[in-house]
């Protein structure tokens, strides 16, 4: 029995490879690639998402002035949005938003060294996957093999960044103001784990965004490996 188990995903693994061999030898530029050069591909295209997208979070208002990442007040806080700009507060709730995000920014430049190493250990058969996946295949990889370890970086450093932003005074302020508005419901948050969280969201979503345009658009393909790689994607 087991002996048929271990055919069986032997079978498996070489048709994998038979289908991406067949795809590649109908390219018109002649040479199919090897299982290397596949892999290798794949993490140049995650590299120029870390490189061209990440990298772009953690400047000044990496997170603030981008609406596909920034970060907003959590549900239970908006009423304290909203409270403080119907008395004149706005600007105050603003600053409050602004640290939220420069508290993002600093965290996401410990990334780098977790995605290289989890780019480096793509296998043939993740490269197979991921090449044959959706538009975000090769982000969702990333995530799996990622997440963990980048919450555990983020969040001391997030906890940090709030006070050296500034953002444990600007909330504390902000939400005596909004406690001391009669009749509302106090609210006393820990904004830590959910800005870590909403952080995450945001370097995925940004390489994400690089992902998808180089599986679209031919003109992103900005080396010879990529365009033979993802043409391989093309003639599937």
């Amino acid at each position: 029995m087991m002996k048929r188990v271990v055919l069986f995903f032997v079978a498996l693994q070489f048709v994998a490879c038979a289908e991406l061999q067949k795809i590649a030898s109908q390219l018109p530029q002649g040479g199919a690639l090897t299982q290397e050069q596949i892999g290798a591909g794949l993490r140049q295209a995650l590299d120029n998402g870390i490189q061209h997208q990440v990298s772009k979070l953690t400047a000044k208002d990496g997170f603030y002035r981008n609406e596909l990442v920034k970060i907003l007040l959590p549900k239970e806080l908006q009423a304290v949005d909203k409270g403080l700009r119907k008395i004149g507060l706005s600007s105050l709730a603003d600053e409050g938003i602004k640290a939220l995000n420069r508290a993002a920014e600093d965290a996401v430049k410990t990334a780098t060294p977790i995605f290289v190493s989890a780019v480096k250990d793509i296998t043939f058969n993740d490269a197979k996957n991921i090449l044959l996946g959706n538009d975000n295949a090769a982000t969702s990889y990333l995530q799996g093999k990622t997440n963990s370890a980048l919450y555990n970086k983020f969040n001391p450093v997030i906890k940090n960044s709030f006070g050296k932003v500034g953002a444990d005074k600007i909330w504390a302020n902000l939400i005596n103001k909004y406690n001391s508005i009669p009749f509302v419901s106090k609210v006393n948050p820990d904004l830590t784990d959910y800005v870590t969280t909403e952080a995450l969201e945001g370097v995925f979503t940004m390489i994400a965004v690089e992902e998808k345009g180089i599986r679209n658009k031919i003109g992103l393909r900005n080396t010879d490996l990529l365009r033979r790689v993802f043409a391989l994607q093309d003639n599937r």
